[in-house]
């Protein structure tokens, strides 16, 4: 089979048409059957046609002859049958659907031309910046309310007003060892009752030149939390019972140490108060210390 494809193929390639030896042909077929007696039965003879209609019909003879030629041979030497030529159709209109509302005419032929659809535009976010939540009644522009200080920086028993409450004793006093440049506060309380919470605190004004020199407790080191810093115009000493830390009943000391200006120190303006839970009991002392004439 490549044998006698490769032969077409060359056949193909080598021929050469005698173009006017085919023209010359067809038109003497023409010619001769211009006048056909027995294409009709009354013998009538058909108009001879033009000459130059004669040319011209031949020449289209020729070509197709040519083009279906070339054709067959091709598709002799590929093997395959010309694929069928298919005619495209539109589909047909459907008659159910509506008209297009812009192929329809207006109602009021001397209606001026519709004016264009408004743009749209996103809301701006400044829109909504620095108004009302409305939604959920407040207002941003309102200043936020000032939070309550720090639980270190809010004083001991605020509310107390006596050194004794309930089960709970307390006494300040100055150390009889304080001298021109050095001084320490001693806080003593009793309880009558084990305590499960506690907080003492010791503010000494600022005289001049007081300083934190120490601080101690007849407890336990380990059961509380000591702190020491300066808070308006005064030196404050905290001591806090841990959790799950008790103090049992009796008497039980914390005191502070301070350096201060040279000379005598006036501890009039010195305060303390304690807090303390016993037995889901709760009691606050507070109380200051003897001025210095």
């Amino acid at each position: 089979m490549d044998d006698v494809r490769k032969k077409l193929r060359d056949a193909a390639a080598e021929h050469r048409p005698d173009r006017e030896r085919m023209l010359a042909r067809v038109e003497r077929g023409m010619e001769r059957d211009a006048v056909d007696p027995g294409a009709s039965s009354r013998g009538r003879l058909l108009p001879r046609p033009a000459p130059w209609l004669r040319i011209v019909g031949a020449t289209a003879a020729v070509a197709g002859v040519f083009a279906l030629g070339g054709y067959a041979v091709a598709s002799v030497v590929q093997g395959e049958e010309p694929p069928p030529s298919t005619v495209g159709t539109p589909p047909a209109p459907d008659s159910s659907s509506e008209p297009s509302p812009s192929a329809s005419a207006p109602d009021d032929e001397n209606a001026g031309p519709s004016s264009p659809a408004e743009p749209t535009h996103p809301s701006s976010d400044k829109a909504t910046k620095g108004t009302p939540d409305r939604d959920k009644g407040q207002d941003v522009n309102r200043p936020p309310k000032k939070s309550d200080p720090p639980r270190s920086a809010q004083r001991v028993a605020p509310d107390a007003k006596s050194v004794e409450d309930g089960y709970l004793w307390s006494d300040g006093s100055i150390d009889p060892q304080s001298n021109d440049f050095w001084a320490q506060s001693t806080l003593t309380f009793k309880t009558g009752k084990p305590l499960t919470a506690l907080t003492v605190e010791l503010r000494v004004a600022q005289t001049g030149g007081v300083t934190d020199a120490g601080n101690w407790r007849s407890l336990p080191v380990d059961d509380f939390t000591v702190s020491v810093r300066e808070q308006g115009g005064e030196l404050v000493y905290r001591w806090t019972l841990k959790a799950g830390r008790t103090v049992p009943a009796g008497e039980h000391v914390f005191a502070g140490q301070y350096n201060h200006a040279e000379g005598g120190r006036d501890a009039g303006e010195d305060t303390y108060a304690a807090e303390a839970t016993a037995s889901g009991q709760k009691a606050a002392v507070r109380g200051d210390f003897a001025r210095t004439s």
